[in-house]
């Protein structure tokens, strides 16, 4: 192993991991098998679990050591040398590889943000103040078989510009500078998706105005959060919108040419101070 390696913070991950598998268990996070955690141990190392095993029930010397290409190495132990590393690997290294500052990712199958996900309803919006500063907008993949190449085809081109996302019909997939700022990550995920459920049960609930999201993206950006290509979903999900480092609002959809030349003529106007 590199220079890097250490086994004091080996350790240490092989802790937090079994920690944070038993919170995801406790919390119907994940059921049975379900679900994988991983941290990085160095450049070219990756600690994981293990296939088939309750996250809940783990032990510290259960966990395996895979390289960058998903081969189990290093020195086994009794606990560990009959497992093999989990299906979904792959999913993890992907976002190791893109993202030098992830040092943990989580991925679980919490109930309410899967059914959401199958019932079509996008958690991408601007309804918590909370969600937007420490996670951002939370995007939902297309389908993809579990544990298979398409799977971490669906995530490529959303890794490196969120905290969280939604696998459809299948789970979330979280990270962090650890393993265990990825799960807390993924208890405000599945809090956002029960109150989202709950105001589809209402029928009622309005976004943050654009105003009050940009003072919380300006909170995001001061606390290090904020990720690469964002302000362009934040544009069109929050109507969060610059040019030359001056806010502007985005202009409605028009069904005529007359109603687009209104729209633009209005949004003029109104960054003028002019309009009503």
């Amino acid at each position: 192993m590199s220079s890097q390696y250490s086994w004091g913070k080996e350790q240490a991950l092989r802790e937090q991991i079994v920690r944070v598998g038993r919170l995801m268990y406790e919390r119907e996070l994940v059921v049975a098998a379900d679900g994988n955690i991983s941290a990085r141990l160095d450049e070219a190392h990756v600690l994981c679990t293990p296939s088939g095993l309750c996250k809940g029930l783990m032990t510290p010397e259960q966990l395996i050591v895979v390289d960058m290409q998903g081969n189990k190495v290093g020195p086994g132990t009794d606990a560990n040398r009959n497992l093999k590393p989990t299906s979904e690997i792959f999913m993890h290294l992907e976002a190791f590889r893109q993202r030098p500052d992830i040092g943990g990712v989580v991925h679980a199958h919490p109930p309410t943000t899967v059914a959401l996900s199958i019932a079509g309803v996008s958690l991408a919006d601007c309804m918590l103040p909370e969600v937007i500063v420490n996670l951002g907008l939370v995007p939902t993949t297309q389908y993809a078989t579990p544990a298979s190449a398409e799977n971490v085809d669906a995530i490529r081109n959303l890794i490196s510009s969120h905290d969280g996302m939604i696998l459809q019909r299948h789970g979330t997939l979280t990270v962090g500078r650890d393993a265990w700022e990825a799960y807390m990550r993924l208890e405000s995920l599945e809090q956002v998706a029960r109150i989202s459920l709950i105001l589809q049960q209402l029928g009622r609930g309005e976004p943050l105005p654009p105003a009050q999201v940009e003072k919380l993206l300006a909170q995001r950006q001061k606390m290090g959060l904020a990720r690469p290509g964002e302000e362009e979903e934040f544009c069109q999900v929050c109507g969060v919108c610059h040019l030359d480092g001056q806010h502007i609002h985005p202009l409605p959809e028009a069904d005529s040419e007359a109603d687009l030349i209104r729209a633009i003529t209005q949004a003029v106007l109104r960054e003028l101070g002019q309009a009503g």
